[in-house]
């Protein structure tokens, strides 16, 4: 039986009966022992791969991205994104501060209408663009924010705000 929340975690994705049978799994990849939540994971990895349906995201899709159990989206949680390649298991999103692959569970569709996603597209086209001042510590806050709004569309200030930045990009 597990032991602790890490092992368990993973087989919540899963119907009971794969669920024992995940676990009877892990135990013999653990060598008849009690196996880590990374084995438990890796294993419910594989059944899921292996029984899952097509990506339902299309390329333009504005999606949240959510971390769940991916450590290499830490400070994106909330973030929206632009999905710009659907792959077997996973898509290739661009957020403010670059491109990540991304599985599908570590996605939300944000079902915006076709204009707003275009509005998206074009406000993600200008934060990319202004990417190379982000090393500034607070032009780098100002994207943060702009590339996390919950709706689709810039306020007028924010608007201004963003002018200026690309007005000083250019220069």
């Amino acid at each position: 039986m597990p032991i602790s929340e890490r092992q368990v975690r993973p087989l919540t994705q899963l119907e009971p009966d794969q669920q024992r049978e995940v676990w009877q799994q892990a135990v013999e990849a653990a060598g008849g022992k009690v196996p880590s939540g990374r084995i438990v994971k890796d294993i419910v990895q594989r059944i899921l791969e292996r029984t899952k349906i097509p990506i339902p995201y299309r390329v333009g899709d504005v999606c949240e991205i959510l971390i769940k159990d991916n450590p290499e989206l830490r400070g994106l949680g909330g973030c929206w994104c632009i999905v710009i390649e659907v792959r077997e298991f996973s898509c290739l999103v661009r957020a403010w501060n670059g491109e990540y692959t991304v599985r599908e569970e570590n996605l939300k569709d944000l079902q915006y209408s076709p204009d707003h996603r275009q509005k998206m597209q074009r406000l993600s086209d200008r934060l990319v663009e202004l990417r190379s001042l982000g090393e500034e510590e607070t032009v780098r806050a100002i994207l943060e924010t702009l590339g996390s709004l919950k709706r689709p569309y810039l306020n007028p200030w924010e608007e201004k705000l963003l002018e200026f930045l690309e007005g000083y990009n250019a220069r």
